[in-house]
């Protein structure tokens, strides 16, 4: 292949990130409440138990 053929990619490298957040993430940072698909499960296991009981 001639060099008038080939063609040239440019790729801009992505922005740095805040190596800080990385961290606060894999630790689960953040509020201390189960989130709301684990609330509705154990509101539904609550109700079959009740209902089993019943």
């Amino acid at each position: 292949m001639t060099s008038a053929r080939k063609m040239k990619l440019h790729v801009t490298p992505p922005k740095p990130r805040n190596p800080l957040v990385a961290q606060a993430a894999q630790r689960k940072a953040g509020s201390h409440r189960k989130s709301q698909s684990a609330q509705r499960q154990q509101q539904k296991l609550a109700l079959k138990k009740e209902l089993k009981a019943f």
